[in-house]
């Protein structure tokens, strides 16, 4: 049984639909819990005119009755409020014309990707669909996916660690293998100012500043997330194919949010940089003879394969492609070089990321449940991480 969701829909048509398929049933699911993520994906320091406008709910179509999955397939829709003021550029039916056709394409954006793949006249058809608008459709699902980890103990948390190249100080995060209690209360911290980061306020302050000075410059601004997963069991995942291997999956699934460049399981880019006896987490055991790491740079993933500690992946997105200040481009239909195309943009969105990669995270995560205890309702897939869990439970001291 594999979980799995298709999106449609374009950034400024009637709105974004999403489609779960193979969830099972019995699982608790509020709209108030993912409305409160499609939020969060649209607060951040940085962001432009659209998130005040849009407001995005999410509306239950399919596969939800008195609060809880049915089995059935899942299907929601978002409303896209702003498509009103797009009527006759992104009506369903109607005539093309050349009048506000969209010819220069953005350094950075897939406008000319799509020109060359579907022999595009207008790059609006490429915009509309490679838009990050469709991240808020990511959200929702990940929403479901997130209810169902609920259900099962497992929490999928999030936060910002750089903008525009200032990092949030190693002092001001806590370990990596942090227990429970201190990853809410760290999340808390997080929650509670604008840039979902939690540095100190002279680091948000010279972020914030930094954000402004680049938004008079014209420009846009990228930087790195950080998703960590707790009380993940161990066994998720699988050595034994390439394409079973749990970290490679997640790598997959983040490096497809649009902007996102780069990914990183746990401390990865560390491994390049120092030798193993400073890398690899060694193997403990605590006061109750159970197996401990007393650190997690491997992001609670070995072989590809859960090891029992959080499981953390790292992403850096890349400063958003549409400028105030354009770069130069190519007008397709003269073929000859003119500034880029400007549309309404934000400085930054790397707040918002951090939220689009917990969606990404949480959906792979209930992947993998699924595939090791794969049932169709939510408590026989509790009954069998139980008895897993029991298996695991380190014997009785002989000593």
């Amino acid at each position: 049984m594999m979980m799995r969701f298709l999106t449609a829909g374009e950034s400024h048509g009637p709105g974004l639909t999403v489609m779960i398929d193979n969830f099972p049933a019995g699982v608790p699911i509020s709209s108030e819990a993912i409305n409160t993520d499609l939020r969060r994906r649209q607060e951040g320091y940085g962001r432009g005119g659209r998130q005040k406008m849009e407001k995005d709910q999410v509306k239950f179509l399919a596969g939800i009755r008195f609060g809880k999955s049915t089995g059935a397939p899942i299907a929601l829709f978002i409303e896209n409020k702003d498509h009103a003021n797009w009527n006759g550029i992104m009506d369903a039916e109607g005539v093309e014309t050349d009048e506000k056709a969209f010819v220069r394409p953005r350094p950075g954006h897939a406008d000319l990707a799509g020109f060359y793949k579907y022999n595009l006249t207008d790059l609006r058809d490429a915009l509309e669909r490679a838009s990050a608008r469709e991240t808020a459709a990511r959200v929702a699902a990940g929403g479901i996916a997130k209810a169902l980890l609920r259900a099962c103990g497992i929490e999928v948390l999030s936060h910002v660690t750089k903008l525009g190249g200032i990092a949030i100080p190693q002092s001001e995060l806590p370990a990596s293998h942090s227990s429970t209690k201190e990853w809410l209360a760290f999340q808390a911290k997080v929650e509670a100012n604008d840039l979902r980061c939690a540095g100190s306020e002279a680091t948000q302050m010279e972020i914030r500043t930094y954000i402004d000075e680049t938004r008079k410059n014209g420009s846009t601004l990228g930087g790195e997330v950080e998703c960590i997963a707790i009380n993940v069991p161990a066994g998720l995942g699988s050595y034994v194919q390439w394409d079973r291997k749990l970290d490679g999956k997640l790598a997959q699934a983040v490096m497809s949010i649009q902007a996102v460049k780069a990914v990183a399981i746990g401390s990865g880019e560390l491994g390049g940089t120092v030798d193993g006896s400073l890398f690899h987490d060694e193997i403990r055991l605590n006061t109750q003879a159970a197996v401990v790491r007393p650190t997690n740079r491997a992001g609670g993933l070995e072989g590809g394969v859960t090891n029992g500690s959080p499981v953390v992946v790292k992403a850096i997105m890349k400063p958003i492609a549409t400028l105030i200040k354009p770069l130069m481009s190519v007008n397709l239909q003269t073929v000859e070089e003119e500034q880029a195309h400007f549309e309404r943009s934000d400085v930054t969105a790397v707040p918002a990321c951090a939220v689009v990669v917990e969606a990404m995270v949480a959906v792979v995560l209930v992947q993998a449940l699924l595939d090791k205890f794969g049932e169709d309702t939510l408590g026989d897939i509790q009954a069998g991480m139980q008895a897993y869990q029991a298996r695991l439970a380190p014997p009785p001291s002989t000593n």
